[in-house]
């Protein structure tokens, strides 16, 4: 049963790195450190009204904040390790992340995580927290607020105002505060004013009730290159795709191909692809298109990937699909156990 916020059940800030905590150095900006401070000066700069709005809090800092560009699957493991373990003694957590793969940290602790009777917010910045104009305590706030909603009951990101569920995530924009969107699926909840709206019967709660059924796998096997991210370009030749797929250490792959889940009608090129799923390397493909879904099989140019034996990630995101296919590697299925659980939705994502 989910605890509402109070000074004996606060919520728990972790900050995994990122430029939201940052600080100058000699060589550019990197990761800074006694965070519960600077957090706290930062939102004591809020509007009274506003501040009375914050629930309790503490702050924990993970032990090596990194840039998370640097990110990899065991990162993803450790962080999802450190919330299942002590999630019962907080109403919620937020997650303060690097943007540039907060998306795929998001999409992972989605599926470690399910079965959430409380939130877990992901969160960060485009400038760090004292830069003049940074987006940061305004993130920040804004995670707090839903971290401390007991209706909210999965992983979903906080970011300019807009609260998306965090498998369906993908960050669009290098630069704009704004950097974050859901092609495929709406908003959770959203600042409105000096509100913040849940909107219902979108989020997970109403189908997952009950306690939480954690899959905190070890993601040791996958940390180093296990599954990869292929994307086709016009001309991709047969030997250029079996120097991926070929390789033994590779147990699984994402695949973006074109359109409506188009590829190359190449034999040998499918052979490839064919070969690696005959061997129990689980294969899955979306579409390089931003938004949209894709009908393997659909036009003749995609029947070939459905022969091959390719899954269909449908609509959801790359770091989605990549991310899923970690988790269930990671685990001791069968290959058509895994095949099942890939097509099934797990946590909304699909």
């Amino acid at each position: 049963m989910t605890t509402p916020s109070s000074p004996d059940h606060p919520v728990l800030v972790l900050y995994a790195g990122g430029t939201l905590g940052m600080v100058a150095s000699p060589r550019g900006l990197t990761a800074g450190g006694n965070m519960d401070a600077r957090m706290r000066g930062a939102l004591a700069n809020l509007p009274p009204s506003r501040q009375a709005r914050l629930p309790a809090f503490v702050v924990k800092e993970t032990n090596e904040p990194i840039d998370s560009s640097a990110a990899t699957a065991a990162d993803w493991q450790r962080l999802g390790h450190t919330i299942g373990k002590t999630l019962r003694n907080y109403a919620g957590v937020v997650v303060l992340h690097g943007t540039d793969t907060l998306a795929w940290t998001a999409a992972s602790l989605a599926y470690q995580l399910q079965g959430l009777d409380r939130p877990v917010i992901v969160t960060g910045a485009m400038l760090p927290l004292e830069a003049p104009d940074s987006d940061a305590q305004a993130n920040v706030e804004l995670a707090l607020r839903f971290a401390s909603e007991p209706r909210l009951q999965e992983v979903a990101v906080a970011f300019a105002d807009k609260l998306f569920r965090g498998v369906c995530v993908r960050k669009l924009h290098s630069e704009a505060a704004d950097a974050f969107a859901s092609p495929n699926y709406p908003l959770l909840g959203e600042r409105v004013g000096d509100d913040t709206v849940l909107y219902p019967g979108r989020g997970l709660e109403a189908q997952q009730r009950g306690a939480p059924r954690f899959e905190l796998h070890d993601y040791a096997a996958l940390a180093d290159g296990g599954v990869v991210r292929i994307a086709l370009w016009p001309g991709i030749q047969a030997w250029q795709l079996a120097a991926w797929l070929a390789d033994h250490r590779v147990q699984g792959a994402l695949l973006e191909v074109w359109g409506g889940g188009n590829a190359p009608e190449n034999p040998e090129l499918l052979g490839v692809l064919a070969k690696a799923t005959g061997e129990g390397k689980l294969l899955a493909a979306v579409s390089q298109c931003p938004h949209g879904s894709i009908t393997i099989g659909h036009y003749a140019a995609g029947q070939g990937l459905a022969e091959a034996g390719v899954l269909s990630g449908d609509g959801m995101t790359p770091e989605a699909v990549l991310a899923k296919l970690v988790h269930l590697l990671a685990q001791p299925l069968d290959d058509r156990e895994r095949r099942r659980r890939f097509l099934t939705p797990l946590v909304g994502e699909r």
